[in-house]
């Protein structure tokens, strides 16, 4: 992130997760100010905190603590102003995720950590002290540590309460609960999924996952009640199954939700599929639940290069630095100062002052990513100077 870039926030503040040094709610966007010299090159939403990667490696969270979701003790319940990882500045982090209560992270080494919430095993930790009933007890990790210390990760991800992690070889493995408790055994310890191989990207939502392999096709597998798998049915799927109808398509992204998905071509055309109520999916006033992939006509036209899919909205970027929001509207969540849920894409205006350094001169905010959260989003914009886009190459 260059200097005259901001962190965006906003939708729900109540634990703090906007950043922005109350619990307030957002229904427009609004700047993370302390982090306006931080260099930051990545954000990530998670249900009810955030963090940001500096292009240092440097990571810095905030909003829900109770269960040490933000890397350190929780002396209070919520922190609203993002603070430093102390246990990670020794490492160069270059991708992490949020899941329920859990986090994980990756080093420039592969290394991966986890920290947070652990009693379905999602940190990868088994534990040895127990209860009176001589039965297992499971405690937070209010520290990171060191997760999957066997393999070399390239990419990880955080479920509900599992955690999924892609691998430099392009093998995808996991561990922790991938379903609501009491439908599948839990582990604490990383399982590879066999069948799966040469995988380039992976994206996982509160119960479902999927794989973006290299030959372009997309596996998914886990809960599918909602008919997130897009497998045409919501029979779970244990093991990775095809996604039907995206053949002769090119995929570059992939993203998963609560319970929906989507997918990104190419050409910039934006496919979703699974739970529509709110209108989450962006099929307009069709807000019924899709249990294959389908076209977002009401974003042909946007030329999109991120989805970023939350709880219950989605926002999509475009190539021109436009985000366009759809899904659940209170908290503020959709970002245009109204509290209306819709299944219409409508563009989230960026009304921020210029950096110092315009002086004056014509331009405007550019977002370059988004994420999307629990109820709140953030996003990076930078400032596009039109005078600078006139001259001649």
């Amino acid at each position: 992130m260059a200097s005259d870039s901001v962190i965006l926030s906003w939708g729900s503040g109540e634990d703090g997760q906007l950043g922005i040094g109350s619990w307030e709610e957002r229904e427009w966007v609004c700047s993370v100010k302390s982090l306006e010299s931080k260099n930051i090159s990545s954000v990530v939403a998670g249900s009810r905190n955030s963090l940001a990667i500096c292009g240092d490696g440097k990571l810095f969270t905030w909003g829900w603590n109770q269960r040490g979701t933000l890397g350190h003790p929780p002396e209070t319940k919520t922190e609203s102003v993002p603070s430093q990882v102390k246990a990670l500045e020794d490492v160069k982090i270059i991708q992490a995720a949020i899941g329920g209560w859990h986090c994980l992270a990756v080093d420039d080494q592969g290394q991966a950590y986890a920290w947070g919430g652990n009693e379905y095993g999602q940190c990868g930790e088994e534990l040895e002290k127990k209860d009176d009933g001589g039965r297992t007890m499971r405690r937070d990790i209010v520290i990171p540590q060191r997760c999957a210390s066997m393999l070399h990760v390239r990419q990880v991800a955080a479920g509900g309460t599992h955690s999924v992690v892609l691998t430099h070889d392009g093998h995808v493995w996991t561990w922790g609960q991938p379903w609501p408790p009491g439908d599948i055994k839990q582990i604490s310890t990383p399982v590879r999924l066999h069948g799966l191989e040469k995988v380039r990207l992976i994206a996982v939502g509160a119960f479902h996952n999927l794989a973006l392999r290299e030959d372009g096709m997309l596996w998914a597998w886990g809960n599918n009640e909602y008919g997130q798998l897009g497998t045409g049915d919501t029979q779970p799927r244990s093991h990775p199954d095809p996604v039907q109808g995206l053949s002769g398509l090119t995929l570059v992204d992939i993203a998963a939700g609560g319970w929906h998905s989507t997918a990104l071509t190419d050409d910039g055309e934006v496919y979703a599929w699974g739970r529509g109520e709110h209108g989450r999916l962006g099929f307009g006033d069709d807000k019924s639940s899709k249990m294959v992939p389908q076209r977002v006509q009401l974003l042909d036209e946007a030329d999109i290069v991120q989805v970023s899919c939350g709880g219950t909205h989605s926002v999509a970027c475009t190539r021109d630095g436009r985000m366009f929001s759809f899904g659940r509207g209170d908290h503020g969540r959709l970002g245009y100062g109204k509290k209306v849920t819709t299944g219409h894409p409508m563009e989230v205006p960026i009304n921020l002052l210029p950096p110092k350094k315009a002086n004056g001169a014509e331009g405007h905010w550019s977002a370059k990513l988004v994420a999307c959260g629990g109820r709140h989003t953030l996003a990076i914009a930078s400032w596009t100077d039109e005078t600078e886009e006139l001259l001649p190459n």
